[in-house]
């Protein structure tokens, strides 16, 4: 049977509608060719063409000339078994690729055969289009990630793509109700598995084979028989888990972001260094919804000081102290009745301190929570940092640097007029000791400088030893040095500086020679709250005083006459 046979034929109509004009002419097989649709000839056996209709000329000079053996074939084939005999050929035409389908027919006269063609050519390539059309679907649905599905009108899955979806395979899920899959199906008023109209992106949350949850976008279509009765449904699910997952991170993101930012605007609003960890404190309780929070700083290696709390005090820092300076990482604990979450505070890569923030034991640390610390206590290592530079900016200012005193400026500026102001209250008097070394002059000279800053040092540890934690000392330049002592009566102040006379010999390892022997002159003013004495008035005092015993020859101590008194009382 002739099948695929290319060959080239020119596909165009003859115009004047006429029989082959080679061909022999017959009355009744004209009639017959004329009332043919499609091309028809009559043939003998060896392929002489007898007659065409009009459309038979081109198919009648390509016979003619051998161009189309399969024709010959079937011819032959039917004179053989004496019935027609059909084929189809494939003719080259200017307008592309044309198929014929060929009935030969044998004839009762004169040793004829008819042959009828009928283009299968738009046929053959709808069915062609149609076969491809529907494999590049079955492709489609079996290598998307999607999975595309049909509900019955029983409502059940007559129908899973191939892969199957939720982690169930196909044959797992047909025959099953969607609803059994959908958390709360209940909520949806068309569910899309049995919709009655069409669907598009309808988010639900389903059920997955390891008991997790998924989140699809479904879109559906119904199905009507003729007489508009459903009969199904059929529509796709997209997997949005993912997406969802990450836009839900996206927004916890920028959450912690803007409270980050809250926190840290609360801090930078603040002009002492020392107020801005109070802040933190405040803003981060206040930012996580906790009971309270804690800050804590590294004053000095292994020593973690507390700098700040807000919020219901808890128990158990101490133990939290010790926890925090060892680990590395954020870590939670429980104490008592509070469930703690704590980490360290860096200033690059080193710990300076850590942050703890507590709530009642039935609330969890979330994740968000976990992170979030961690961006505060990024920053509270840089506010510690900040602060420990400022108290050591703020040391060397008021301080001296050989002594570790406090400098002029400190004590007279500061240190004094606080404590004045504090006595308008307390209404408790105190004494100030202005003390001045003998023949230090002579030290330097004789043994040189290391020598005379030998002796300040030792003259240093003579008024600390003389003194107490609450009370101040300072160098206010060269040598001479300043004390003041809180609650001090006049006869203590006088036993005092009796004592420190005393205990001045020490000094004398340091002297220059034996005639001049290095020692000091203190001199003492009273200071009564209730006098209304100004600062001013007061130093003058001490400082004359202190005069006082050096023109009277040094090593020895004066206390100054109260503000308006005339007589003095001293040595």
């Amino acid at each position: 049977m002739a099948d695929d046979q290319s060959t080239e034929i020119d596909d165009t109509e003859d115009q004047d509608g006429q029989q082959n004009p080679e061909a022999g002419g017959n009355g009744t097989g004209d009639s017959l060719l004329a009332g043919y649709p499609g091309a028809a000839l009559l043939v003998k056996q060896d392929g002489t063409v007898v007659a065409a209709n009009h459309k038979g000329t081109s198919l009648s000079t390509l016979i003619d000339r051998g161009s189309i053996p399969d024709i010959s074939d079937l011819i032959s084939k039917s004179a053989i078994v004496g019935t027609f005999a059909v084929g189809t050929v494939n003719l080259a035409g200017s307008k592309g690729s044309i198929i014929l389908e060929i009935t030969v027919i044998p004839q009762a006269e004169d040793q004829l055969f008819m042959i009828l063609t009928r283009d299968m050519t738009m046929e053959r390539n709808l069915r062609t289009a149609l076969v491809e059309s529907r494999q590049r679907y079955k492709d489609l649905v079996e290598v998307s990630s999607d999975f595309s599905w049909e509900v019955g009108e029983e409502g059940i899955f007559v129908f899973v793509s191939p892969n199957g979806a939720l982690g169930f395979t196909a044959d797992e899920l047909i025959g099953k109700r969607p609803e059994d899959y959908v958390l709360n199906a209940e909520e949806y008023s068309p569910l899309p598995f049995n919709s009655d109209r069409p669907l598009e992106n309808i988010e639900l949350w389903m059920r997955k084979s390891d008991g997790s949850t998924a989140c699809v976008y479904a879109s559906c279509l119904p199905l009507y028989a003729d007489n508009d009765e459903w009969r199904g449904t059929r529509g796709v699910c997209r997997d949005i888990t993912e997406e969802r997952g990450h836009e839900a991170a996206l927004a916890r993101a920028r959450n912690r972001e803007q409270l980050l930012n809250y926190i840290v605007s609360a801090i930078r609003d603040e002009l002492e260094p020392g107020d801005m960890l109070v802040t933190a404190a405040a803003a981060t309780a206040r930012a996580l919804g906790t009971v309270g929070c804690g800050i804590y700083r590294q004053t000095q290696p292994g020593v973690f000081e507390n700098a700040a709390n807000f919020g219901d005090p808890a128990d158990g820092l101490e133990t939290i102290k010790e926890r925090a300076q060892v680990e590395d990482e954020t870590f939670e604990t429980e104490i008592a009745d509070h469930r703690f979450l704590v980490t360290a505070t860096r200033y690059r890569q080193t710990v300076n301190g850590f942050i703890c923030m507590w709530k009642s034991l039935d609330q969890e640390w979330s994740d968000d929570d976990h992170i979030l610390i961690g961006d505060v206590a990024n920053q509270l290592g840089i506010a510690n940092e900040q602060i420990a530079n400022h108290e050591r900016i703020v040391k060397l200012s008021r301080t001296d640097g050989m002594t570790g005193l406090l400098n002029r400026r400190a004590f007279l500026e500061e240190e004094l007029p606080r404590r004045l102001a504090r006595m308008e209250f307390t209404k408790v008097g105190a004494a100030l000791y202005y003390v001045d070394m003998d023949n230090f002059k002579r030290v330097n000279d004789v043994h040189g400088h290391q020598a005379g800053d030998d002796a300040i040092m030792r003259l240093r540890e003579l008024l600390v030893d003389h003194s107490r934690p609450g009370d101040v000392i300072a160098r206010l330049g060269g040598d001479e040095f300043a004390m003041w002592l809180d609650g001090m009566p006049p006869d203590v102040a006088k036993d005092r500086a009796e004592t420190l006379i005393a205990d001045s010999t020490v000094l004398r390892e340091f002297s220059g020679d034996e005639e001049h022997p290095l020692g000091i002159s203190v001199g003492v003013a009273m200071f009564d709250p209730d006098s209304g004495e100004t600062l001013d008035n007061l130093l003058a005092r001490a400082d004359e005083a202190m005069y006082i015993v050096k023109n009277a020859g040094k090593g020895g101590y004066y206390i100054a006459p109260a503000s308006g008194a005339e007589k003095p009382a001293g040595e």
